[in-house]
């Protein structure tokens, strides 16, 4: 299970508002949303104001976003702690979660946490000293046929191993971004061998 812990005081910002290019996007997404519904933007506003705030979603950002949509704070707050997608501490520049639900477990995801660990120096939950990394569990990314997955930045990496998370690793802490999805060259879900059926296209 994961605990979702605001940062502490004296991490928390006194005030939060959006740049004036996350006004406009604001602006754009409150407008998908039918009249009186714009209270359904709030997740994509986290979003924007968690990428603006370096990564994280202060207290003081989900009150400017409530106000914004006419809500009250404690909805707000509820959303925000409810998705483990929302950041509500500093984190380290790459945000590094392993998914360890079953499909995940029975395929080697204890050991490519393990690997992290040592990688990075950190257990679960923690960042490393020079900001660069932050370690977590993840419930469920949703991509079983691939597993195990590991969520970093905006991209799914699949069918990672202890060999590969290590070479991920290394890449990031190097200033490279890996390649993302499969990491043994399966093409999206098919089978690792290749496709089985509908191998050729006909018009």
């Amino acid at each position: 299970m994961i605990v979702q812990k605001t940062a502490p005081p004296e991490q928390q910002p006194a005030t939060f508002e959006f740049s004036a290019e996350n006004q406009e996007k604001a602006k754009a997404i409150i407008a998908r949303y039918p009249q009186g519904r714009q209270a359904s933007a709030i997740m994509p506003l986290f979003d924007l104001a968690q990428r603006q705030h370096d990564g994280w979603l202060p207290t003081a950002a989900m009150d400017y976003v409530a106000k914004m949509l006419d809500v009250p704070r404690m909805r707000a707050y509820e959303v925000a702690t409810f998705y483990s997608m929302y950041n509500l501490a500093p984190i380290g520049k790459h945000l590094i979660r392993v998914c360890t639900t079953t499909p995940c477990e029975l395929r080697g995801s204890a050991e490519v946490v393990e690997t992290c660990k040592a990688a990075l120096g950190v257990g679960l939950n923690e960042t490393t000293a020079d900001g660069l990394f932050t370690l977590r569990e993840a419930e469920c990314l949703g991509a079983c046929v691939n597993a195990p997955v590991v969520w970093i930045g905006d991209d799914y990496y699949e069918d990672v191993d202890t060999d590969s998370m290590r070479k991920i690793v290394e890449a990031l802490r190097a200033g490279n971004t890996p390649p993302p999805g499969s990491q043994k060259g399966r093409q999206t879900s098919a089978p690792i061998g290749g496709p089985t059926t509908l191998k050729e296209q006909t018009v």
